[in-house]
């Protein structure tokens, strides 16, 4: 999808970048506006540094070699977001003044338009401001309600008007703008590492940061998707509108996902499960002492082979990271835990490693079928999850036929 963000003239236009970094997260291109006011508030340099490119404002209408931003940015665009939206840009826009670049990008024919309104509570209410509302409505603009919350103006105290936070308006938007092909599914994703204790100090652990498992969960959520997401010891938040249900050892993240699997229609183990735990757990810290300790270990418990013998009609799907023998060993991963495919990287390739935010992956089947991607960002290897889910699914129902 095509967004441009345009900032009109409020204090919330400090949360305008932050607006950019998330769409462009989700996989949107996106680009940004300014209206002079709005450069009050926040810096020209950081919206084009949020969008990667350059900002349209008044300076930046007309270019020297005749072309009006407003027209060629509206023909570009899919949807115009306008974040913050003023009490004066309603009104610029419901009478088709065009004599800031975001009315101009309206008259000029962008052909969908989303208003995060922020002002204060009392302008909001005014009747002439809910009337200028009613009238974007009536010409099929969208209108979020503003949020309850702290005001930004001295001595207001807190009401009706705050602009909601950048990550509730791009769940809204991805509900808005994004397919909803998911509707009516449960999934469920597991992310992050698990931690196996070897006494009250110390632990088996990995890097595993969750950003793949959370980002398959976000994209699932935003096609539409009921959502649980069972997740090891992160730093990531909690992600608005999916339930999260943190743990810590591997058995308990097998009770989180078993008590889920029965009811979901996917299933995506994301998560890098620790393979050993200690035999016994030492009640108090060991004191260091001689140059070698022996530390015996026991398998943790195999949750996919564990949840296998379950298996109905869910889609379910693994991950495996292998040094040699990538192919040959996730193959025969996906055959013994009865996936439908498993995704292989191997973490000494650059961009495959712990942590980051892109991911190289290969698709296999039980029955050795490759499809190796280039690096993208994992938000987009997550979209490829769904979209060959969505490909299952449909093949299953026409063989059913």
């Amino acid at each position: 999808m095509r967004v441009i963000v345009a900032a009109s003239g409020g204090v919330a236009a400090l949360k305008t970048p932050s607006l950019l970094r998330r769409l462009a997260g989700a996989g949107h291109e996106v680009r940004a506006a300014a209206t002079d006011d709005a450069l009050h508030f926040v810096t020209k340099l950081s919206l084009a540094v949020a969008a990667g490119g350059e900002v349209f404002d008044r300076a930046a209408w007309f270019r020297p070699d005749g072309e009006a931003r407003h027209l060629s940015w509206a023909r570009w665009a899919d949807v115009l977001v306008v974040a913050p939206a003023t009490a004066d840009a309603l009104s610029s826009a419901a009478t088709a003044r065009a004599d800031d670049v975001i009315s101009a990008l309206i008259v000029a024919g962008t052909p969908r338009v989303v208003w995060v309104p922020a002002m204060n509570t009392a302008m909001w209410h005014h009747p002439l401001v809910q009337e200028n509302v009613r009238t974007l409505r009536a010409v099929g603009h969208h209108v979020l309600e503003p949020a309850d919350g702290l005001l930004a103006a001295k001595g207001e105290g807190s009401g009706v008007g705050r602009m909601p936070e950048p990550e509730e308006i791009a769940l809204h938007l991805a509900g808005l703008l994004g397919p909803r092909d998911l509707a009516g599914r449960r999934v469920l994703v597991s992310a992050g590492p698990t931690r196996e204790p070897l006494d009250p100090v110390r632990y088996l652990s990995n890097p595993s940061s969750g950003k793949m498992g959370f980002a398959v969960a976000e994209a699932a959520r935003d096609r539409g998707a009921g959502v649980t997401l069972v997740t090891g010891p992160v730093t990531l938040a909690d992600p608005v509108g999916i339930a999260t249900v943190r743990v810590e050892r591997a058995e308990e993240m097998l009770a989180a996902l078993s008590a889920h699997f029965d009811a979901t229609d996917l299933v995506v183990m994301s998560a890098a499960v620790a393979d050993w735990q200690a035999a016994e757990i030492a009640s108090e810290k060991k004191a260091k002492g001689g140059e070698r300790q022996t530390l015996e270990l026991v398998r943790t418990p195999d949750i996919l082979l564990t949840l296998a013998p379950r298996k109905r009609q869910q889609v379910v799907v693994g991950f495996a990271m292998e040094t040699h023998q990538g192919v040959e060993r996730a193959a025969d991963k996906a055959r013994r835990k009865q996936l439908d495919f498993i995704l292989l990287n191997y973490p000494t390739r650059e961009g495959s490693a712990f942590g980051g935010d892109d991911n190289q992956v290969t698709f296999v089947t039980p029955e050795g079928r490759v499809d190796e991607l280039p690096r993208m960002s994992k938000r987009a290897v997550a979209e490829q999850i769904l979209d060959r889910a969505l490909g299952i699914w449909a093949s299953r129902a026409e063989h059913a036929e």
